[in-house]
Formats: C-alpha cells, sequence, structure tokens
C-alpha cells in the first residue's frame, strides 16, 4: 500500500474541511492574541483597538448645574423692576423672570389681578393651586371669601381693587414662602406699589406681614395701622388682617376681620 503523502494528507483534509462547511480555522487552544503584539511589531496597533473595544465607555463627566446665588437673583429682580416704567412692563417683566426657583415647578406666573391704579391694594401670601392653574390670585375658595369681605365695603376687582401676592409662583404641596423666596420676589412686589400708588394696601396673612413689614405674630399684628417703605423710599399706609384661608379654618376670626375692613373703609374715605 502506499502511503500518501503529507501534502496529499493535508489537500485531502481541507478538501473535507471545505465540503463539512468550515469558514474559519480554531486552534485546539486558546490563543492569547494580545502577545502577538509582543512577536509581531504590526499587529501592536490592531491589539491596542481590540483592547480599547473591550473597555466598557467611561461615563462623560456630569455637567455642573447652573446655579444663581440668591444675592445675584436679588440684583436680576432689582434692575428688571427698575427698568419698569408701566404696569404691563413690570408684568412682562415679572413672566420673563427666571431668577426664582419655584418657576420651573408651576404652570403659571400668578401676578396681578384687578384695576391697576385703583386705590386698594391688596397684598396676599402666594398663589395655590386653583391660582397656578388660572394664572390669577385668589380664585379659589380663599379667593371667593375675600371677594365677599371686600364686597362688604364696596369693593370688586372689577372696578376698584387691585390684588397680588409676595411670591408669584406656586410653593411645593402651597407651603409658606420662604424667607429667601419673598427676597427675590421683593423688588416686583415694591415696583407694583410705587407704580399703582395705591391709597392703602391690606397685608392678608402672616407670611405677607413678614414679608413687607418685617413683622412676625398676624394675631398681634392684625388690625393696626403701619407703613410700607419702598425699595424707592416711598411710603404707604398698610393694614394686616386675617389670610381668607385662615378664616375658613377658623370662622371665629371673622369679627376681628370684619373691624380690620371697617378700619380700611374708614382709611380710603377718608382720603
Amino acid at each position: 500500500m502506499v502511503e500518501a503523502s503529507e501534502t496529499e494528507t493535508a489537500r485531502a483534509l481541507l478538501r473535507w474541511y471545505a465540503e463539512m462547511g468550515v469558514d474559519e480555522a480554531v486552534g485546539s487552544a486558546p490563543a492569547d492574541l494580545y502577545s502577538w503584539a509582543r512577536t509581531d511589531p504590526a499587529a501592536a496597533p490592531r491589539i491596542e483597538n481590540m483592547r480599547r473595544a473591550e473597555r466598557p465607555a467611561e461615563p462623560l463627566p456630569a455637567a455642573e448645574p447652573e446655579t444663581v446665588s440668591t444675592d445675584e437673583a436679588i440684583k436680576a429682580a432689582e434692575a428688571a423692576a427698575a427698568a419698569c416704567d408701566s404696569f404691563e412692563a413690570l408684568e412682562a417683566a415679572v413672566k420673563a423672570f427666571e431668577g426664582c426657583s419655584l418657576k420651573a415647578g408651576t404652570k403659571n406666573t400668578v401676578f396681578a389681578d384687578g384695576v391697576p391704579g385703583a386705590d386698594l391694594l391688596v397684598i396676599g401670601e402666594a398663589p395655590g393651586r386653583d391660582e397656578d392653574r388660572l394664572g390669577k390670585p385668589f380664585v379659589g375658595r380663599a379667593g371667593q371669601l375675600l371677594d365677599r369681605m371686600l364686597a362688604a365695603i364696596g369693593r370688586d376687582r372689577a372696578s376698584n381693587t387691585l390684588i397680588s401676592n409676595v411670591i408669584f409662583w406656586r410653593p411645593p404641596a402651597n407651603r409658606t414662602p420662604t424667607a429667601l423666596e419673598t427676597a427675590v420676589c421683593r423688588p416686583f412686589v415694591d415696583r407694583l406699589i410705587e407704580l399703582t400708588d395705591p391709597k392703602a394696601v391690606l397685608i392678608a396673612g402672616g407670611a405677607p406681614l413678614q414679608a413687607l413689614l418685617g413683622v412676625t405674630g398676624i394675631m398681634r399684628a392684625r388690625g393696626v395701622w403701619r407703613e410700607i417703605e419702598t425699595a424707592g423710599g416711598k411710603r404707604y399706609p398698610a393694614l394686616p388682617t386675617y389670610h381668607p384661608a385662615f378664616l375658613l379654618r377658623q370662622p371665629a376670626g371673622k369679627r376681628l376681620a370684619w373691624a380690620d375692613l371697617q378700619s380700611l373703609d374708614a382709611k380710603l374715605k377718608d382720603h
């Protein structure tokens, strides 16, 4: 028997591999591909690319959040408010202002409702859910009670009253505005008072009492006439009273609130 040469044997094996569909040569033992770079310098770039592909992608560095300090926000509010020479310009400036963090979580800027230039300006605390939805202050249950209170002394927002708040955006869960939030909005409130030039300001609640007069304790402060001094140095008579939302929870306070309204009515008629 004639033995086949090694060459013929190898060729026969290759033909058999091809007929069986083999299209890739794999060794019987694992190959260290990275060792190729040590024996074949031309393979080094290819091996490095393989290494890079196997590494997990490094996360991009997190972008630093753009933060504005409270001082910067107050200065921006002061500049924006000072540049306004009309009620309409001030309203537009407040709506365009981005320095209060509350704005990002609200539907609407709630600036004011009523008659600009009316002799009575009512300033409350902050918008609630209904106010945020409709974009007007005092339109929920507390607002409806306020309307009835004003009507008792011949006042309404359609003809002789302007209504606003010390904060123009709803705080989360209707919480009380912080001192920093009211400080950021204060330049706009001051400018609103100056531009509308009311004969009297009715301060509704403890939060605006502290924000505008620096006084705490609405129980003691209500019914006592004081003065608001704006950033421009102007002074306006102001009367603190209970917030209508408080009166909904504590109806017994309506008697004292009625006394405050009578005092307000007398002050407005004296002018």
